[in-house]
């Protein structure tokens, strides 16, 4: 599969003039607010529907949290639904083991396309992307946007190399230019340029359009795990 991001996106300089960028951090605020916001208030039947759902059927936590880096570098706590095993870590050990082409795959992706932690009602939560829904929580407190490179943990850091400046001068968002792009079908590679390129471009306009097609991969469950 190829991943253009043209017309998505339009190339430009890294430098955006200060004005500009202080008009785009007040909007994109925003929005984020704003959006955020709504959602919670819309989607909360579905919220609770999730919730009693994972309760009666693995029980509690219902929110699994992780430390992920954001802004300047700095960690945070990104909240999900628990789509995975309590045992989870333990599990993935175990598996990357005993099989090798797991752990090449584990590697160079960080992902496992045949994940063994995952429960049967967390692989529909993953496929749809509900599991991401508490991450609105995220940016109300300003740790996450809508729009943005997707949250990494401290051991991903080295992938991004000289582009992890790129990636630490942004908030990391719920959905982005890699999550429009391919998503899991995506290499990490792939994934460091879009998230190189969006920060280049980045803009209202292109947050918009990024949100718009957000929704259709959602909805036909393009490229998720």
């Amino acid at each position: 599969m190829s991943y253009i991001t043209e017309p998505l996106i339009e190339q430009r300089t890294e430098k955006m003039p200060a004005k500009h960028r202080m008009s785009y951090d007040v909007i994109k605020r925003t929005l984020d607010v704003t959006f955020a916001t709504v959602a919670l208030i819309f989607l909360f039947p579905l919220l609770i529907c999730i919730i009693c759902t994972l309760v009666l059927t693995d029980g509690f936590p219902v929110i699994y949290k992780q430390r992920r880096i954001g802004l300047n570098g700095k960690e945070f706590t990104c909240l999900k639904f628990r789509s995975m095993a309590k045992d989870a870590d333990v599990r993935l050990v175990t598996l990357l083991a005993q099989c090798p082409d797991s752990l090449r795959e584990w590697a160079e992706t960080q992902k496992l396309k045949t994940d063994p932690r995952i429960h049967r009602i967390g692989r529909f939560l993953r496929i749809s992307s509900l599991d991401e829904l508490p991450q609105f929580i995220n940016v109300l407190r300003g740790e996450m946007s809508i729009v943005g490179p997707r949250p990494i943990v401290m051991d991903e850091i080295y992938r991004y190399g000289d582009s992890y400046r790129y990636y630490a001068a942004m908030k990391p968002g719920i959905t982005g230019l890699w999550q429009v792009s391919g998503r899991s079908d995506a290499g990490y590679d792939t994934r460091v340029k879009l998230d190189t390129d969006y920060f280049k471009s980045r803009s209202v306009w292109v947050d918009l359009k990024i949100m718009a097609r957000t929704a259709s991969v959602v909805l036909l469950a393009k490229g998720s795990c």
